[in-house]
């Protein structure tokens, strides 16, 4: 029997969760260690354009790595997979359409795809798929993993995880300020770094059925499209807008400068792949590419306060 009585604890959330069919673990670079494992991946075609939180998981699954090229659209260039390896397609901001992904995968057969950045677009039927929550909601952890390939035996052997002790810097920013936390969220990432397959905690599980999921899609989708509709124009990149975007990526030369002088605006703008090095085009668009807030804390005011700042900074008058 469970405990009666006593103090109240948070409430239980009862509305539907989006991904409810998936596998839900505790990390995306989990979902990726589960794959390994279970369809005994050995080798592995990774994208240059990549943070390096995905390699270490194929280093510590002992997985042979090689590299690939993305080109301004983030399509794969080049790609030639030898016997028996996979290939893992990153959808970038939400820009690689399912037909695409499709036709990957019917041309490559072995290919997961990495939907970090697209928590709302749907997954395509037979091919494994990956979701992370902490970049959509605050969460301090989660993920989804589509996949026909689930072990029950290491299912049931899973860990159940725990995230209580991890969310202070959730539940500090959101009554005080990022800063004063951002020591916290960064020990939060660097957290997961060892940590085994462990199926999603309760807490986050939870959390993650009290989320009113189309208001949020609703809210970035349109934030993204303001932001669109202003930088368009000075923007390298041609984007589609994606339904509950992730972030808006503004392609522009003097993207060091731009970050800092928005960190002086209290716009935090981060730098997504900073292993990216050299002279290469990777190199370039993880440098220079600001990825905008267009998050569901935000709305017309706030874009069009981002989009003042970023055109003044570019020479634009609005």
């Amino acid at each position: 029997m469970k405990e009666i009585g006593g103090y109240i604890e948070l409430d239980t959330y009862n509305l539907p969760m989006r991904h409810n069919s998936a596998l839900a673990l505790n990390c995306g670079r989990n979902c990726l260690a589960f794959l390994i494992q279970v369809k005994k991946i050995h080798r592995i075609m990774l994208p240059y354009f990549l943070c390096s939180s995905v390699q270490e998981v194929c280093r510590r699954e002992g997985v042979e790595m090689r590299f690939y090229h993305v080109d301004s659209h983030f399509y794969p260039e080049k790609i030639r997979l030898l016997e028996d390896e996979w290939l893992y397609v990153v959808n970038y901001y939400g820009q690689l359409k399912n037909i695409f992904l499709a036709e990957m995968a019917e041309k490559y057969k072995r290919v997961i795809i990495d939907n970090a950045q697209a928590f709302y677009q749907d997954p395509i039927s037979g091919i494994d798929t990956i979701y992370t929550c902490r970049k959509f909601f605050g969460v301090a952890d989660g993920a989804f993993l589509y996949t026909d390939a689930v072990d029950t035996f290491m299912e049931e052997k899973m860990q159940l995880d725990e995230s209580y002790d991890r969310m202070r810097f959730i539940l500090g920013r959101f009554e005080r300020t990022a800063s004063e936390f951002y020591s916290d969220y960064v020990e939060n990432n660097e957290f997961f770094a060892d940590e085994p397959v462990k199926r999603m905690s309760k807490l986050t599980e939870n959390l993650l059925h009290g989320i009113d999921y189309e208001t949020v899609k609703k809210r970035r989708t349109s934030n993204f499209q303001i932001l669109h509709e202003g930088l368009r124009a000075v923007n390298r990149l041609e984007l589609s807008v994606p339904e509950g975007a992730f972030m808006y990526p503004l392609y522009v030369e003097g993207g060091r400068e731009m970050r800092r002088r928005l960190r002086e605006e209290k716009i935090f703008i981060p730098v997504l792949w900073p292993d990216a090095a050299g002279d290469s085009e990777e190199a370039d668009m993880a440098e220079n590419i600001l990825p905008l807030p267009v998050d569901q804390r935000y709305g017309e005011e706030e874009m069009k306060w981002i989009l003042k700042k970023v055109m003044d900074m570019v020479g634009i008058k609005m």
